[in-house]
Formats: C-alpha cells, structure tokens, sequence
C-alpha cells in the first residue's frame, strides 16, 4: 500500500476529484432526464366494453379542464402556475386533465409553419406531461381546433392558400383537401412519436397521456349530411392508430345528432344542431374511436328558456346520450365539457351550483348502475393571476368553495364505488371521514 502511495502520488487527487463529481451528479442529475423527481409508476387506461379500466378495476373519471397548460409553460415565469394547477387537481382528487397539444401559427406557436416546430414550445409540452406525472394526474389532449383560438383549421387552410396549393379557402377544405390532410397527418406522426426530453418516454409510450381527441368540438356546415367529416374521422383515427395502439382515442363531438338520426328532433336542443355535418351517433360508432364525448351548454344552445327548464334538458341530453353509450356505441361515453355562463342575464353563482351538482349527480348514478357515463370535465379551472385566460366559465377553484367541495365530493364518491380509495394514499387522506 505504501509502494502504492509512493508510486503513485497523484491517485488521491483524482480519487478525491472523481467522488466530488459522482457526488454532484448524484446530487442533482444531469440538467435533463434526471432533474424531475422519480416517476410515479402507471400503467395504461384501458377500455373493456362502456367502462375504463385500470390495473383491470373499472375507473370513473372526475376531470377538468385547463387548455392553456403548454402555453403557460413556455416561459419561466408563468411555469408556476402550471405545477400549482396540477397540484389542485390532485388535492382535489382529480385524475385527468383535458388540454392543448396544438398551437398552430401565431403567438408562442408549436407548429410555425406545416411541418416546423418552435423547439421551446415543444419542450414546454414535454414539461407538462412530465409535470402532470409526478402529481398522478393523466392528461387527455387535443390535436387540432375547429374555432380559430390557437390556429385551428383555419391556419391550415390559409397555409396551402399561401403555397398555392389549396383547393378552396373554405375552412371546411381542411377535412377534404388532400394537402393538408397531409399537413395534419405530419403534426400528429411528430406528437405521438415525440420523446419527452425530461422523461425519455415517446408521447406514444407514455401512460400519463389518458387518450386523444382529434378535435375540439369539429363541425363540417358544407356538408350538413356528415360525409365529408365521417371520411376525415375515420381516416385520421386510423392513422393515429397505425402509430400509437396504445391510448385510448376520441372525435371531440358536441354530442349533436345529425340528419338522418331519430333523436335530432327530439334531444338536439334546436334544429340547427342537426346541419353541423356532425353525428354524434355514427361519428362514435368509428371503428378506432375508444370512446364517445358530449358537451353541455344550455345557455349557449338556447336563448330564451328559463333556468329550471335548462336543467331539464342537461337531465334529458346526459341520461341520452347515456343510453346511446350502452345500446348503439358499446361504449364509454365521456362529457368532456360542461359550463354555465356569468354572462347570462339575472345570473346568479347559486345556479352554477346546482347546474354542476346536476351534472355530477347523473354521473355517479349512471356510475352506480355501471352504465356507460364514464366521467364528466368541468370547464374550466384558472389558478390566480390569469386574468388573460378568464372567460365566462373561469374558476378558481379554490376562489369558489362550494365548486370545490363538489369536485372533491365526486372524486370521493366515485373512488368508493369500486373501492379505489384503498389504493390511493391521496384518496384515502381526501375523503377520509375525519376531514
């Protein structure tokens, strides 16, 4: 040993420098993968027949949503904010998050230009899903808009007009036009075969992702008989199938019957709702698609009923849709948005309560009889300081204690059902007795 020493002066600085290195790296990781916590471990939801499941137990979802998640991670600044919501999500039991996964064109854009992303944008995403793990939460995302907000088809269109290649300026074009469903296809092969620059994971092998919604809320009026968007449908669910087989897949309907179905008359909540080249029926009954989406807005469809006759037809239009879910699709049936104006006239906060409570009552009964509601998604949840992103259904949930307490009175009574609460140590603090 000491012939060793004596040979070999320099070994102790370098033994010395190589355990402060390793102590360093060991410390904090390297500036990427290792600089989140330890993953959760989670497995993939998955559908069997009108119910999810998980781990193989039957899973109800009470979920929110909060679209600006990605854009608010771009900066260091408004970071935060993203974390904070996340975290009361899950104080409140939550399990799943509906989003953004698009910014086409304009400001802090994902997709610049067909095909180019913004680098940083992209990485802000990857915060996000990565975020979303360590508070258990699954995100459900959404790949493109109808409306203009964030892009939307709209920016596609004006793309090919601008490469001269477009065969109409028809926003409509986006669903027919061969070049930018081939716009459209590229955006969804570089989101699903993303990997994750602080996980390591591809989006596509990613069990924090609960599904994908093809659209929000897509409409296709140049065609009121539905063809031209049942063609998009099922040639877009096929395609993000060949990639990813596995996470669940939705259209991102209204939940409006079309033309040819029996109930456009009567559970639409007008006859316009049935010229929108959507049906909820044959729409969801696509081969690829997992599960059936449904929004409730009363006070946006209608324009002169009373309030207790709005909660009437909420019952009407769940309980249907419901049954459509068990008889017609052989389905989940998820209502992915659901919201009560403050800018209706006489409005009051009490009747957002009892709108919501209505919601979330025929949720859990349809729960308790196993039927095919498999959860509903309150929109939307803002954390403080946003006052940018408020619009006429924003809440702090934390700012409205009785919306609060409802969300985590849900959380509870649908964990009891199957008897998940024992499985989740946050689930078992939320809704012990003793609170």
């Amino acid at each position: 040993m000491e012939k060793m020493v004596a040979g070999n002066g320099l070994l102790f600085p370098i033994l010395g420098f190589a355990s402060c290195v390793l102590f360093i790296y060991m410390s904090f990781g390297d500036l990427g993968l290792n600089s989140f916590p330890r993953q959760l471990e989670l497995d993939f939801v998955k559908r069997n027949g009108t119910q999810f499941t998980l781990d193989g137990k039957i899973l109800y979802i009470n979920g929110w949503n909060s679209y600006w998640l990605m854009v608010q991670s771009v900066e260091e600044d408004t970071r935060p904010r993203v974390s904070a919501m996340l975290q009361a999500g899950a104080k409140m039991g939550l399990t799943v998050c509906r989003t953004w996964a698009f910014n086409d064109g304009g400001y802090s854009a994902l997709q610049i230009s067909p095909g180019q992303f913004d680098e940083r944008v992209f990485k802000a995403l990857d915060y996000v899903i990565a975020e979303a793990r360590q508070y258990g939460i699954r995100l459900l995302l959404c790949l493109v808009n109808n409306l203009q907000a964030y892009g939307g088809k709209t920016q596609y269109v004006k793309w090919a007009w601008e490469e001269s290649i477009a065969l109409s300026s028809s926003n409509d074009s986006f669903y027919f036009d061969p070049s930018i469903r081939r716009y459209f296809k590229n955006y969804v092969k570089a989101i699903l075969t993303r990997k994750n620059t602080i996980t390591g994971i591809e989006y596509r092998n990613d069990p924090t992702i609960f599904g994908w919604e093809l659209m929000n809320e897509p409409r296709c009026m140049s065609d009121p008989f539905g063809d031209t968007l049942q063609d998009w449908i099922e040639e877009m669910s096929a395609f993000v199938r060949s990639i990813d087989k596995n996470h669940l897949l939705t259209v991102g309907l209204e939940g409006f019957y079309g033309p040819k179905s029996p109930k456009k008359s009567t559970m639409n909540p007008e006859a316009w709702a049935s010229t929108l080249g959507s049906d909820f029926i044959r729409n969801s009954k696509t081969t690829n698609i997992d599960f059936a989406s449904v929004h409730i807005y009363p006070d946006h469809w209608f324009h002169d009923q009373e309030f207790e006759d709005k909660l009437k037809f909420i019952s009407k239009w769940m309980f249907s849709h419901i049954e459509d879910g068990d008889t017609e699709l052989k389905k989940p049936v998820m209502f992915t948005e659901f919201g009560l104006s403050d800018q209706n006239k006489d409005f009051q906060l009490s009747q957002r309560d009892r709108l919501y409570q209505t919601i979330l009552d025929i949720m859990y009964k349809s729960a308790k009889k196993n039927r095919a509601g498999a959860g509903a998604f309150i929109w939307q949840f803002l954390v403080e300081g946003m006052e940018e992103y408020v619009d006429e259904f924003a809440i702090e949930p934390w700012g409205r204690p009785s919306i609060h307490k409802m969300m985590v009175e849900q959380s509870c009574r649908l964990a009891r059902i199957k008897g998940l609460i024992q499985q989740s140590g946050n689930l078992r603090e939320l809704c012990s007795p003793r609170r």
